[in-house]
């Protein structure tokens, strides 16, 4: 398998590649470097910054470009592990995904610096291929437990997901990071609000920063976040595990030009509703005018059924014609994905009237 090819598995625990420093340990402000075997390696615990990086469409440039993307790999690990080293990071090897690094600081203020000066790096870098190299890159403070030098937690997932949050060239972090590390930024550094963002599988929103430096692009489209498609998901207070051939299986015929209707059936209990709202936030960004999620179980009466997706999907009743209508004009544009859980009850009676939609 090439490397640069694998998406974070964020359940999957991370391996660290540990930095020879001084003997005894290190002490700051957010966390301890300790001691991790009989030699001289050491790694980051109790409250510390991450910094996970990823290429944007890594394996769209593997196929196209491979030769090329080897050595463009090579150098990109160069830059990014040497800049980690010079501000007091411990690099982390990843684990699924070679074209990412994941590494962790004792300070958020080293980390933020780091960070500004990888994507400063990333940017003035003559890269082989024929188009520009887009690494997206986020930090998030927290705790997390090393066990048999493998992080565990709640922290890592977090900064995963807000990495894949953002855009080629972007350096964005949390809240936590933000308030930490503002009062000693980088030279030249400044700090943006992007505004409160839900994340994928987070059940609380929070605010995010983007870094600003003026050797850095500074305007990029809207946080790929489940706050900037328009959704009426429900907070999900647990995160989804397993399942992963279903779900691959069900995104892909979602989103075949022909598949206009995909119905999940299995006796009841067997998780149909909770693996259709996966689904449908995994594809957020494939349904431009919203996803949304109507749920028939309370309705007794199947006439009060385009009421509420009307309802639902923000559409109301055209004097002088029927809703039906005008649901059928809004459902059949593109763009837009009607999750109906519990159809079954209401589907006979009204039948007829709902196929052509």
């Amino acid at each position: 398998m090439n490397p640069c090819r694998r998406p974070l598995r964020c359940a999957r625990s991370i391996s660290i590649v540990p930095l020879q420093v001084p003997q005894g340990s290190e002490r700051s402000d957010a966390g301890t470097r300790v001691r991790t075997g009989a030699r001289d390696d050491f790694a980051a615990v109790g409250t510390v910054t991450f910094l996970l990086t990823d290429v944007v469409s890594s394996t769209r440039l593997w196929d196209m470009y491979p030769e090329a993307m080897r050595q463009t790999c090579a150098r990109h690990d160069e830059l990014i592990e040497g800049l980690v080293a010079e501000h007091a990071g411990v690099l982390v090897r990843p684990r699924g995904e070679g074209d990412s690094r994941f590494a962790v600081f004792t300070r958020a203020t080293e980390a933020v610096a780091a960070a500004c000066a990888i994507q400063r790096a990333l940017h003035a870098e003559v890269w082989l291929l024929p188009e520009p190299l887009g690494v997206r890159l986020g930090l998030h403070t927290g705790e997390a437990d090393l066990r048999d030098r493998d992080y565990y937690g709640s922290a890592p997932n977090r900064c995963a997901r807000l990495r894949d949050a953002a855009h080629g060239g972007q350096a964005v972090l949390s809240s936590v990071t933000a308030s930490l590390a503002r009062e000693r930024l980088p030279v030249g550094a400044t700090l943006r609000s992007l505004g409160r963002h839900r994340l994928k599988d987070l059940p609380e929103p929070d605010e995010v920063f983007q870094v600003l430096h003026p050797e850095l692009p500074a305007d990029f489209p809207p946080l790929r976040t489940l706050s900037s498609s328009p959704h009426n998901l429900p907070v999900q207070m647990t995160s989804f595990v397993g399942r992963e051939s279903e779900l691959r299986e069900l995104r892909q015929r979602l989103l075949q030009k022909e598949v206009r209707l995909l119905t999940l059936t299995g006796a009841a209990g067997t998780g149909k509703t909770r693996l259709a709202q996966q689904v449908a936030e995994d594809t957020l960004e494939e349904f431009p005018r919203g996803v949304f999620f109507v749920p028939l179980a309370p309705l007794s009466d199947p006439e009060l059924l385009a009421s509420t997706i009307g309802e639902a999907i923000g559409v109301r009743e055209v004097p002088g014609q029927p809703l039906l209508h005008t649901l059928k004009d809004a459902l059949q544009a593109q763009g837009l994905l009607l999750v109906l859980d519990n159809f079954e009850h209401v589907m006979q009676p009204g039948g007829s009237r709902w196929a052509s939609c």
